[in-house]
């Protein structure tokens, strides 16, 4: 048997094995780094952890809205309260009091 003939024969016998090792290491490849792969889900979980904080944190500022939203309303009004809004709507003080402006970012409602 010549040289060429059996070099021939092992790679023809070789061809499957590395076409199953080529496709081994596609699916492999794509299991870590594709669009559904361990690392998209890895990002796809911290979005959603980022969505629930912004969630829970809506959710506070909307339950304190309600608090103060159902002193104003109903029954019984909460004086201080409806005083407090008409004053900082209306942007007025009494005499006798002090007024200490805010920063921008640090407004009470």
């Amino acid at each position: 048997m010549s040289f060429g003939r059996a070099l021939k024969r092992r790679v023809r016998d070789a061809m499957l094995p590395v076409a199953f090792a080529a496709l081994c290491g596609y699916f492999a490849w794509h299991s870590q780094h594709g669009d559904f792969g361990l690392e998209a889900r890895d990002r796809k979980l911290a979005d959603i952890a980022q969505a629930r904080d912004a969630l829970t944190k809506a959710e506070a500022e909307r339950d304190a809205m309600e608090r103060r939203v159902a002193g104003l309303r109903g029954d019984r009004i909460d004086r201080d309260q409806l005083d407090e809004r008409a004053r900082a709507l209306l942007n007025l003080v009494g005499k006798d009091e002090l007024v200490i402006p805010y920063e921008p970012g640090k407004r009470l409602y």
